[in-house]
């Protein structure tokens, strides 16, 4: 099947910090950092590089003390976004978008990525196209869309900047996706970086 690839941007107001810390996860039986990854749903890259005690990743045992990033906090706004979106879509009779946590994290590298090179757009210098970048994060897809956003403070302002744009707001209305995600970063100025990923996974 053709992969149909959509993408828009927009740039506006100022914000306030998102903070991120880490939290002691005492290791179960049966565990391996895998299994932690997905419980929390952060990257296993993130858990490791969180850990530089651990020598072979592979190999964890229970009652062992790692660190886990706690990201609940800027979940909880991508979440909102979601959320948000799926209003959106049912107000027009779509199909709701299921939230992908990988396709989440692929989006806050993103917003990470615009943060630390100091840029606002879809191509990466790092990463490439994001199409590219959803493909090297093994994410499988058939039609794919991304939304970038610079400034709004809350869900609910950079949903309406998005809706207020034709193109963001025929990605957020397209039938060709069926999974989202959103990724949330600030840079030292306390200034949020949105990045939103739609696609429709191949079967």
């Amino acid at each position: 099947m053709k992969k149909t690839f959509i993408v828009v941007l927009i740039l506006l107001l100022l914000s306030t910090p998102v903070l991120a810390e880490s939290f002691s996860y005492t290791v179960k039986p049966g565990d391996s950092l895998w299994k932690i990854a997905v419980k929390y749903e952060v990257g296993l890259s993130e858990i490791i590089s969180e850990n530089p005690q651990i020598k072979n990743p592979s190999l964890i045992y229970p009652g062992q003390i790692i660190k886990v990033p706690n990201i609940k906090d800027i979940k909880a706004l991508e979440n909102e976004v979601i959320r948000l979106v799926n209003i959106e879509r049912s107000k027009h009779g779509l199909e709701m978008l299921k939230g992908n946590w990988q396709l989440s994290r692929c989006a806050r590298y993103k917003s990470n990525d615009m943060v630390n090179n100091n840029y606002f757009a879809h191509y990466s210098p790092v990463y490439g196209s994001p199409f590219k970048m959803m493909e090297n994060f093994g994410l499988k897809f058939t039609a794919a869309g991304e939304n970038i956003a610079k400034g709004q403070q809350s869900p609910k302002q950079v949903m309406n900047s998005w809706m207020n744009s034709p193109g963001h707001r025929n990605n957020i209305l397209s039938p060709s996706f069926s999974e989202i995600g959103v990724g949330l970063a600030k840079d030292k100025y306390g200034t949020y970086h949105w990045t939103q990923m739609f696609m429709r996974s191949t079967k």
